[in-house]
């Protein structure tokens, strides 16, 4: 569905990994989302991140239910998830677990996206017919060729989120050693196994967008779960702790869908 992004797209995604997870201490000082380094100056602050500004085929949208088409065509999302060994890190601007070995795949298609990373954003990034969620979990894929595909999990408030309970102390840890303060960190977390994230894609919706954070790259496959999940404040406030005081919510604002269509994948 997306075409083969190339070498530039190949490092544009490593700037993202880097900009997301904590991989580098310079990403953090890039963007933020609020003030002058916030979302509206994202297109300005590097000639790598025009798209943030130029681009036309953006995310985060909002998602209108009786606008969507149903197409027959799609088929369920499946993956091979397995345990592997993963870092949690806070880089000021997201909270985010990084693979540090190969740990499966997701199927769209024909065609195998590896997971490389999922964060958090809170609340959350798309709307669902105006309707703003608690929290967002974005799985990031990427194909050799550079093609990226996300899942994206949303989250009302209710009973806490089983993923997060598994890592809340280390959480809890990370706010610690960060406090808001800018302060990179990032915490080993011993073999991670993310199969049960990802264990019923009955409905989803699909476009095709953009990285939500610079470098904002396009052509990136969109699958949003249709089952909305729950995350208790205490959580929310957990994620947000380790940021840096201009990025506690750290949520891109919606983007104009300039006439693309979303499509629903709903299992008969």
């Amino acid at each position: 569905m997306a075409a083969p992004l190339g070498l530039f797209s190949v490092f544009a995604f490593a700037l993202l990994l880097a900009t997301a997870s904590a991989s580098f201490p310079e990403a953090r000082e890039a963007f933020s989302y609020s003030g002058d380094r916030g979302p509206s100056h994202w297109g300005h602050l590097s000639s790598e991140y025009s798209a943030c500004s130029n681009g036309k085929i953006q995310s985060p949208v909002n998602v209108i239910k009786n606008q969507m088409v149903l197409n027959k065509d799609l088929t369920p999302l499946t993956q091979d998830y397995h345990p592997a060994n993963a870092t949690l890190g806070n880089n000021g601007v997201s909270i985010a677990i990084n693979f540090e070995e190969e740990v499966g795949a997701l199927m769209v298609g024909n065609k195998k996206y590896s997971l490389k990373q999922m964060h958090w954003h809170t609340p959350s990034e798309h709307y669902l017919d105006g309707v703003q969620y608690a929290a967002e979990m974005h799985l990031l894929h990427q194909t050799n060729d550079g093609s990226i595909a996300v899942a994206a999990v949303l989250y009302n408030y209710g009973e806490p989120d089983p993923i997060l309970q598994k890592i809340d102390k280390v959480l809890v840890q990370l706010g610690q050693e960060s406090s808001g303060l800018g302060k990179e960190s990032h915490i080993a977390l011993g073999l991670f196994n993310p199969k049960d994230i990802i264990s019923s894609t009955s409905k989803y919706y699909r476009y095709i967008g953009s990285t939500t954070t610079p470098p904002c790259i396009e052509n990136v496959i969109w699958s949003i779960l249709g089952e909305v999940r729950t995350i208790s404040e205490e959580q929310v406030q957990t994620l947000r702790a380790p940021l840096n005081s201009d990025s506690k919510s750290n949520c891109r604002p919606v983007q104009p869908l300039n006439g693309r269509q979303i499509e629903l994948y709903e299992a008969l």
